[in-house]
Formats: C-alpha cells, sequence, structure tokens
C-alpha cells in the first residue's frame, strides 16, 4: 500500500459516516519511460515556452487562452482560474445506487482503492460494503480533488471497496455517427454458430496475470542488456535532473434505522427470540 493517502475524509451512507482513506490502485512504475538526451553533451533535452517571432518567454508572462473561434481566444487569468477551484471536501456522499451491471464500461476512467482508517470504522465499512454485494449495487457520489469535482462509483472488491472515477455525459462522443455506416443486417447463421462455439470453448475466468506487457518486457530488457555497456552510459548533473480522520461510528445500527425511517421505509422486523417463539406456542 502507498505510503501516503491520496485524500482523508468520510464515507457517508445518509447519517452514517465512515472514516477512510483513498490510494491509487495503479502503479505508474509499471511502465518503462525515457528522458530526451542530447548524444553528442550527453546532457538532457530541456524544453523552452517560446513564441513565433519573439522567442522564449517568461512564465510569469503566461496566461490561459480558450479558444472559442479559429484563431480566436479568451483569455484567462490565473488568479481567475484559481479562484474557481472547489475546495477539497472532506465527505463524500453516496447519494444514489444503480445496478452494477447498469454503468456502460466507457464511463469507467481510473480505479482507487477506498479502505478504513482505523479498527472503529471497520464494522460500519463492512457493514456498506456487503450490504452493496447483497444488493448488487453501486454506490455513486461526487468527490472534490485537487479544486475538480469527480462522479465517482463505489463497489465491492474483495474484502474492502473499489472507487472508480466516471466520466460525465459531455466527456463522451456520440457513436452513431461512427456507427451509422453499418447496416442493420445480421450475421449469417452457421458462421455465428461456429463463432458462437469458439467463444464458449475459449471462455475462462478472468485473470490478469496470465496476460504479459511483452512490449515492456522486452524494453526492459534492452535497458538491462544496454546496461551491462559502459559506452552507453551517461551521468547527470544534480542541477540537470528533473524535480519530481474524522467522528467515529458510536451507534450503527440506530443510525442505520434512523436513516432507513427518515427515507420513508420501516427497517426490517427483528425476529422473535426462540425463547419467546416457544412461550407463545
Amino acid at each position: 500500500m502507498p505510503s501516503r493517502a491520496l485524500w482523508k475524509g468520510q464515507l457517508r451512507l445518509s447519517l452514517v459516516s465512515i472514516p477512510v482513506e483513498l490510494y491509487s490502485a495503479t502503479r505508474s512504475g509499471a511502465n518503462v519511460s525515457f528522458r530526451q538526451i542530447h548524444e553528442p553533451s550527453g546532457k538532457p533535452v530541456h524544453y523552452e515556452k517560446v513564441v513565433d517571432g519573439i522567442g522564449p518567454v517568461d512564465t510569469d508572462d503566461i496566461v490561459k487562452g480558450y479558444e472559442y473561434e479559429s484563431g480566436k481566444y479568451v483569455l484567462l487569468e490565473p488568479k481567475e482560474v484559481d479562484s474557481i477551484k472547489l475546495e477539497t471536501k472532506k465527505t463524500l456522499e453516496l447519494v444514489q445506487f444503480v445496478g452494477a451491471c447498469d454503468i456502460s464500461p466507457i464511463y469507467f476512467d481510473k480505479p482507487y482503492y477506498l479502505v478504513p482508517t482505523d479498527d472503529l470504522a471497520e464494522d460500519a465499512y463492512r457493514v456498506v460494503r456487503d450490504a452493496l454485494r447483497a444488493a448488487s449495487k453501486v454506490g455513486l457520489g461526487q468527490l472534490t480533488l485537487r479544486g475538480r469535482e469527480y462522479l465517482v462509483a463505489v463497489k465491492p472488491c474483495g474484502d474492502g471497496l473499489l472507487l472508480e472515477t466516471l466520466r460525465y455525459a459531455d466527456e463522451l462522443r456520440k457513436a452513431d455517427p461512427l456507427f451509422s455506416g453499418l447496416s442493420g443486417k445480421k450475421a449469417d447463421k452457421e458462421l455465428l454458430d461456429v463463432a458462437t462455439a469458439l467463444i464458449d470453448r475459449k471462455t475462462a475466468p478472468f485473470d490478469a496475470a496470465v496476460f504479459k506487457d511483452n512490449y515492456t518486457a522486452a524494453l526492459t530488457d534492452l535497458v538491462k542488456r544496454k546496461m551491462k555497456g559502459k559506452a552507453t552510459r551517461v551521468v547527470v548533473g544534480e542541477d540537470e535532473r528533473p524535480s519530481s480522520g474524522g467522528d467515529n461510528v458510536v451507534d450503527l445500527m440506530a443510525a442505520l434505522k434512523k436513516s432507513l425511517e427518515s427515507s420513508g421505509k420501516k427497517p426490517p422486523a427483528k425476529p422473535a427470540s426462540t425463547a419467546r417463539r416457544r412461550k407463545s406456542a
């Protein structure tokens, strides 16, 4: 697990608040990255911000420009952009629930692990996790992070909860213009039967470890082999290197029942004890 959480706050389900922490579910270091080097000198290549006819410009003289027509921009000062950034909220409220299969894969963006901050938060955390799993539902909410508001989905993942950022509707291109040229003709019956049989034969439980990134493996091997030869190594100088809680849940059952009552639904009746049923008999 990463040493530092990306976000700390409360996962809220109506009146129930659970202290949680957010960690990235992906590893950025899994891919091989490069730095461009000037071969004759062995020094790293830097990039300058330049303007046509002027040359290099000072960073303080750069503002953001939105192109509303070809070649026409409306200028925005850095302070103006900063003024509309949202403050990072410490609460992620699940405001809606949908079927686990109701969200098209095209909406999913990036995965994160959502974990309880301490042992006291685990009881409520487990209840939310198991309730989502039993209902086959996904919880939706909005998380404010780094000045932006993200649409997120929270769902069970093994022993914990997975949070995935979702793309907003206006971020997606419509498929109709691309698929409109396809005819509505159905596939040939015999070909369809053969293809279906082939799919059935190759069907197996998903295991990502079965698939290997052959390009990255070959690239890593190439780097290791090159490192054995001193002629291909350069040393970059130090000055040339790139810079690189909440409240505990006191009475979970009471909070859940109160939340259910406030929504207009009565909590399920508690079954009578064995002793009481025998007495009634």
